[in-house]
């Protein structure tokens, strides 16, 4: 919602005070339709030439986390820590064999099958299995496996941030596809130097759109785009990082209500349940069948 507000404001204050100061659209009217052929399609062509086909559709699926924000809401971290608390706990009252039913086949767990998001999030499923299925094979030592988590998270992190990248890299690129317009549009006027300066005031003015329009879509628009797009998904990340705290927490050795706990602390401020929230949600929690 902010963002609209935002590109509203953005084309408000720009627009209203060109208008405002005596300027007339009719040149950029006229011209804009062919400034952006030139400009947007030369930005689109170099997003295509330089990212992978994976990448340019996390791109185009990007403005949607940008309008919407974080897949992750409150409840859902409340979820994840419901989760992490059932098999930590199930691990360390009934041992390790209790739990391998779960983690071998999640989508048949009765566990996972009470929170569906969850379960479809591959990611989180299998950071949470694979590391306690290292531990099934004793693989104990909470600082190897706080390592593995780690770079587990950092290169699913590196993978996800590509197309908010690609999309700071089209922002960077607009001011300077500005200049080609306009430089072609100088050419074109020099084409045309004998005719009355009037009839050439316009052709520059045209020439000028393009840098005009660079400039205006890399810093107003697509730069800003491209920061949102990369925060939203820094803080989607955050749901990982909750896995690897708990986990590491509960090979520390402590109870399962305190590993939630610990990992309750990492849960983003607008996100974060009390701890009385998060005490009842783990009260009606199902136990592990």
């Amino acid at each position: 919602m902010f963002q609209i507000i935002g590109v509203v404001v953005v084309f408000g204050m720009v627009f209203g005070g060109f208008m405002l100061a005596g300027g007339h659209f009719d040149v950029i009217i006229k011209a804009a339709p062919f400034e952006m052929m030139m400009i947007g399609g030369a930005a689109v062509g170099a997003l295509l030439i330089g990212n992978s086909f994976k990448t340019v559709m996390g791109v185009l699926g990007g403005f949607g986390k940008i309008l919407a924000g974080p897949k992750w809401k409150p409840k859902d971290y409340t979820d994840l820590l419901s989760v992490l608390f059932v098999l930590t706990k199930t691990m360390k009252t009934k041992g390790v064999v209790a739990i391998e039913a779960h983690i071998e086949n999640p989508k048949e767990s009765r566990i996972f099958q009470e929170y569906p998001k969850i379960l479809k999030d591959h990611f989180a499923i299998d950071l949470i299995c694979d590391t306690l299925r290292m531990m099934t094979m004793n693989l104990e030592d909470p600082h190897q496996v706080e390592d593995a988590i780690e770079k587990q998270i950092e290169k699913h992190h590196h993978e996800a941030h590509a197309p908010a990248h690609a999309l700071q890299n089209m922002a960077d690129a607009l001011p300077a596809l500005g200049i080609v317009a306009a430089v072609l549009g100088i050419i074109k006027t020099m084409g045309a130097i004998n005719q009355p300066p009037e009839y050439l005031g316009k052709l520059i003015g045209s020439a000028l759109v393009g840098t005009f329009l660079g400039v205006f879509l890399a810093y107003g628009l697509i730069g800003p785009f491209a920061t949102r797009m990369g925060e939203v998904i820094d803080e989607e990340g955050k749901f990982y990082q909750i896995i690897k705290d708990v986990l590491v927490a509960h090979l520390h050795g402590n109870a399962a209500q305190i590993s939630v706990e610990i990992g309750r602390g990492s849960i983003p401020s607008p996100a974060q349940p009390s701890f009385a929230e998060l005490e009842e949600a783990l009260n009606n929690v199902p136990e592990a069948g």
